[in-house]
């Protein structure tokens, strides 16, 4: 909560044109999430897992040394910008050592059987932050970096990440792109963020050609879109892959309410994704499961679609009634230039499948 991305103009610097407001990746999203599962009594179901900083050199198995080292000394003077749209203030640097390294925890917690599956509730996100420089309120790579260690164990060694985040997961992409033991999977709304990545032809390139699958979907997607893409591309693709263990870069900013997206997910939505992941998980790697929390910058919604996954993961139930889930239209049902984009992702697939 203390990560501090100061005062904005919703993502752009306040710079005395106009009158300062918040930026948009604040605590507040993930401070009411917390709330939620507290209040309603879930937070003392759960299993807590403790998070110990990442070490430098986990973070260097992703990002260059020059980076890291940057990050570290802007944060230990008065803070400064990561890259691109990614403003931190001091003591950022520990934060995020901790956030990649809670990742790392709940990894770990999950392959030596502490936990069956676990969600990482961690900030600031990572999955945009590339080796050389951060973007998109990203400073660490969070998941790849936690992939990254994963492999170094001898009892994994294929591992997948499905990215539901409503922008591109470029920088996890990036990380693994010619890795024929990493899946990545990116559901994303298309030509949202970063601008001109994240297209469907992107696949992988050398050994891990058809290892990178991108299924850009249309603005105004909702569970039905989501829903074909889950099992016409994503869950065929795990299935052939195989993984040992399954870590999803969980972006609630696919939601109807959030500012920076178009797109018409809800809870019950997130929720049945969660399912979906969960019962293939059961089937291909003794459920491990592992749920990073990434974007979402609605404050009122995402506690619910945060809530609906975690009582999806744990098999609790926290009491907790969406009161927004009752307004489903029939834009939730999939449309003919969703189905295109389907279409496109499950051809290119196939072909390299």
């Amino acid at each position: 909560m203390w990560h501090d991305t100061g005062n904005a103009l919703g993502v752009l610097p306040a710079t005395g044109e106009f009158q300062p407001w918040i930026h948009f990746e604040n605590p507040e999203t993930k401070r009411r999430l917390k709330n939620m599962l507290d209040a309603s009594g879930l937070t003392t179901r759960l299993t807590a897992i403790d998070p110990v900083p990442a070490s430098k050199e986990q973070i260097l198995s992703v990002h260059t040394e020059d980076y890291h080292d940057r990050i570290k000394a802007l944060s230990d003077d008065n803070g400064g910008n990561a890259g691109e749209l990614t403003p931190f203030g001091p003591g950022s640097y520990e934060i995020a050592l901790l956030a990649a390294g809670g990742c790392i925890s709940a990894a770990n917690a999950i392959l030596d059987g502490q936990v069956r599956n676990a969600y990482a509730l961690v900030r600031p996100c990572g999955h945009h932050a590339e080796p050389a420089r951060g973007r998109g309120f990203c400073i660490f790579s969070n998941v790849a970096i936690s992939v990254k260690e994963i492999l170094t164990r001898e009892d994994v060694s294929r591992v997948a990440v499905v990215d539901w985040d409503v922008h591109h997961g470029n920088g996890t992409e990036a990380a693994f792109y010619d890795n024929p033991n990493v899946l990545t999977i990116s559901l994303h709304e298309d030509c949202l963020y970063p601008y001109n990545t994240g297209g469907v032809e992107a696949i992988g390139e050398g050994a891990g050609a058809g290892y990178n699958i991108n299924i850009p979907l249309p603005p105004g997607s909702g569970g039905g879109a989501y829903n074909a893409a889950m099992e016409r591309v994503v869950l065929p693709a795990l299935e052939s892959f195989q993984p040992e263990m399954i870590v999803v870069a969980s972006g609630l900013d696919g939601s109807t309410w959030d500012p920076l997206g178009h797109m018409l997910l809800l809870s019950s939505h997130y929720r049945s994704m969660t399912e979906q992941l969960l019962s293939l998980a059961d089937r291909l790697c003794q459920g491990r499961l592992l749920v990073v929390h990434e974007g979402g910058y609605s404050a009122g919604y995402v506690p619910f679609c945060g809530v609906a996954i975690i009582e999806a993961l744990s098999g609790e139930i926290s009491g907790v009634v969406d009161p927004f889930a009752r307004y489903e239209s029939s834009w939730q049902q999939l449309q003919p230039n969703q189905e295109a984009a389907i279409q496109e992702a499950e051809r290119l697939y196939r072909g390299h499948s």
